[in-house]
């Protein structure tokens, strides 16, 4: 499957440049450009587009020199520009995310955020996306049925989205959960308290809050001595 092909809009540089270094960094994702301004971003979509390897999706702030965002989104759909918009936007009124969402916004980011809550957002998209395409490619089916559709919307929502306990944070959070996407294999608490400098009854309680959320996945680890452990790996499903 190629690589979605992303396009930044963010007038901030310093944003922007972190941006596109975070979609670097995401697997399955290829910046395809930057634009610092709304009649810049509608005109390299525009090119794209005409080229015949059009944007996949677009990284889209709010607040920018010339046009809002939702300005650019509705103008994109006008011009017959459907890529998929993330909003990274630090507006955080009600009445712009209902107006994002009527017109397809799909995930709406929230600045400040950490690498891991943008990778996280990301990663959802492209499961969204895979899983809308899975159906439509196999052979024995001519579309998608209402599971399909219920778990592919699902997938938008992020997992971590559910209540923190009382007593986690969520920077630590985020260092585990870049520590457990990072490893090429499961982990334990005790890996994750080492690594990380936390106690293995606070790192447990990392480990069960994201398996809880289904960001990791969980299984007895065998062969190890003492009591049983679990192991925890990250979920690329």
């Amino acid at each position: 499957m190629t690589d979605i092909r992303v396009l930044v809009v963010e007038d901030e540089p310093i944003a922007s440049d972190a941006h596109s270094t975070y979609v670097g960094r995401v697997e399955g994702f290829t910046l395809v450009g930057t634009a610092a301004d709304g009649q810049s971003a509608l005109r390299i979509l525009g090119e794209f587009s005409a080229s015949g390897a059009p944007v996949d999706l677009v990284l889209l702030d709010m607040n920018l020199p010339d046009l809002h965002g939702l300005d650019v989104a509705r103008r994109m759909r006008s011009a017959g520009i459907f890529a998929d918009i993330i909003a990274i936007t630090a507006v955080r009124e009600l009445s712009i995310v209902r107006s994002a969402v009527s017109i397809g916004v799909v995930q709406y980011l929230i600045k400040p955020f950490t690498y891991a809550t943008f990778a996280d957002k990301l990663n959802s998209y492209r499961t969204f996306r895979d899983q809308l395409a899975g159906p439509a490619a196999g052979p024995s089916k001519a579309g998608a049925s209402q599971s399909d559709v219920d778990q592919a919307f699902a997938s938008l929502r992020a997992p971590t989205e559910l209540p923190l306990p009382k007593g986690l944070s969520g920077s630590s959070l985020d260092m585990v959960k870049e520590f457990v996407r990072g490893n090429p294999g499961p982990v334990s608490a005790n890996e994750v308290m080492e690594a990380l400098g936390m106690s293995r009854v606070t790192a447990r309680r990392y480990l069960e809050y994201l398996a809880d959320a289904g960001t990791v996945t969980r299984a007895p680890r065998y062969g190890t001595p003492g009591r049983p452990e679990n192991e925890y790996g990250w979920n690329r499903n």
